[in-house]
C-alpha cells in the first residue's frame, strides 16, 4: 500500500498540474492560446498561420514538457554568439520543436514563405499605375513612428527595430526582422503583428473615415491599363537586380518574392509554381506556426515588455493606415480629384486583406466604386 501512495504522489509531483500551482502564468497563456484558437477557427482571423502559432503556444506552456529549449538559441549574457555551440547542443539534446525552430533562427521559413507568395501575387496594377509605390512607402510611418516610440520606452536599438516592422503589415518579414535582431522578443512580435493583421478589417475603416470626406471616399477611378506579359515578366526581375544593388540585405526576402513571381509570369514552370504556392508553402507554414508559437512560453511573454510590444503593435497599424490615406489625400488633390485616398490604407502590406477593406469603404459611400485592384497597387 506504501508502494502504491508512493508511486501516486510522485506521478502527481511530476505532473503538469504542480508546475501550473507553481507559476499560474502557465494557466494564463493556456487561456491565451485557447483565446488565439478560437480567433482562428471561429472568426477565421489569419487561421493558416494564427492556428499553428496558437497551438504551439498551447504546447509551450504545458509545464514540464520542455517542446522546446530557447537557452540553446540564446548565447548567455557575454559569451560571443559566434563561439557559442548552438548546433551541438540541438543535435544532440535538441527535440522536435529546437530543430523547427532553426529555420527560423537561420532565416530559412520566411524566404521560402515569400516564394510562395510571390506565385500568388498580382503586380499588374502596380506596373498599370507606378505611382502607386508612393502610397505604399507612405503607409510605412507606422514602422518609423513606433520605432521611435519603442526607444523612448527603453528598448534597445535592435530591438526597437524588430517592434518597427510590426507596421508593415507583413508576418514574414516581421519574424525574419525578429529572428535576426532580437530573437528573445520573436515570440511576442509574432503573436501581435498576426493578431493585428487579423484584425485590419477591424481597426482601419474608422481611420479612413476619420481622415477623409464623404466627396472623397466617393471618387471613382479610371480604370487601370492593360499590362502586357513582357512587362509582367520584366518586372521582377528588374525589382531584383535594383532593390538588392540599393539594400544588399533584402536579398532573401526580395528574390524570393520575385522568383515566385517570375515562375507565375513565365508560364513555363506551371509545375514548381503550383509546388512552391501550395504543397511547400503550406509545410513552411505549419514548420513557422509551431516553431514561433512554441517560443511564447510564460516565462518570457508575461513581462511588461511583451504588453508594451502589443501596445506598440496597435499604434503601428494605426500610423501606418494614417500615413497611407494621408498621402492619398495629396495625390487627390495633385491629380484633381483622380486618386481615391482610401487606396492609401492598403499600403500596409496585409495584402489581400487592406486592398479589400479599401474596397468594402468605397462602395458603402458609392456602390458604383471598384478600389480593389487600385488597392493592390500600393
Amino acid at each position: 500500500m506504501q508502494g502504491f501512495l508512493n508511486a501516486v504522489t510522485g506521478i502527481a509531483n511530476e505532473s503538469g498540474f504542480v508546475g501550473i500551482m507553481e507559476n499560474p502564468g502557465y494557466l494564463i497563456m493556456i487561456i491565451v492560446a485557447c483565446g488565439l484558437i478560437y480567433l482562428a477557427i471561429g472568426k477565421q482571423f489569419e487561421p493558416l498561420l494564427l492556428l499553428p502559432i496558437a497551438f504551439g503556444m498551447l504546447l509551450a506552456n504545458l509545464p514540464f514538457g520542455e517542446i522546446i529549449h530557447m537557452q540553446y538559441f540564446i548565447p548567455p549574457e557575454g559569451a560571443d554568439p559566434s563561439l557559442y555551440p548552438m548546433f551541438s547542443e540541438i543535435l544532440h539534446h535538441g527535440g522536435l520543436a529546437d530543430m523547427l525552430y532553426l529555420g527560423v533562427k537561420l532565416g530559412i521559413y520566411p524566404p521560402l514563405i515569400f516564394l510562395g507568395i510571390g506565385t500568388m501575387t498580382d503586380f499588374g496594377p502596380l506596373n498599370s499605375n507606378p505611382k502607386s509605390l508612393l502610397l505604399g512607402a507612405a503607409a510605412q510611418l507606422g514602422i518609423f513612428t513606433t520605432y521611435i516610440g519603442a526607444k523612448l520606452l527603453g528598448f534597445t536599438g535592435p530591438q526597437a527595430g524588430a517592434i518597427g516592422i510590426i507596421g508593415g503589415a507583413d508576418g514574414p518579414t516581421a519574424i525574419f526582422v525578429a529572428s535576426k535582431l532580437a530573437p528573445e522578443l520573436l515570440g511576442a512580435i509574432a503573436v501581435a503583428a498576426y493578431s493585428y493583421m487579423a484584425l485590419v478589417p477591424i481597426i482601419q475603416p474608422p481611420i479612413m473615415r476619420a481622415l477623409t470626406t464623404k466627396k472623397e471616399r466617393m471618387i471613382v477611378m479610371e480604370q487601370l491599363r492593360p499590362v502586357s506579359k513582357l512587362e509582367k515578366i520584366m518586372f521582377p526581375i528588374i525589382c531584383t537586380i535594383i532593390i538588392c544593388l540599393i539594400l544588399p540585405t533584402a536579398v532573401p526576402l526580395v528574390g524570393m518574392l520575385m522568383l515566385g513571381n517570375l515562375m507565375k509570369e513565365s508560364g513555363v514552370v506551371d509545375r514548381i509554381n503550383k509546388t512552391a504556392g501550395n504543397e511547400l508553402m503550406n509545410i513552411i507554414t505549419i514548420f513557422l506556426g509551431v516553431s514561433v508559437g512554441c517560443t511564447t512560453n510564460a516565462e518570457t511573454f508575461l513581462n511588461k515588455n511583451t504588453l508594451f510590444i502589443v501596445a506598440l503593435g496597435l499604434i503601428a497599424f494605426c500610423f501606418g493606415t494614417a500615413g497611407g490615406v494621408l498621402f492619398g489625400k495629396i495625390m487627390c488633390w495633385a491629380t484633381h480629384g483622380k486618386v481615391n485616398p482610401l487606396i492609401g490604407s492598403a499600403g500596409v502590406s496585409a495584402v489581400p486583406m487592406a486592398a479589400r477593406v479599401s474596397q468594402k469603404v468605397g462602395q458603402q459611400e458609392n456602390p458604383q466604386n471598384f478600389l480593389l485592384m487600385h488597392a493592390m497597387g500600393p
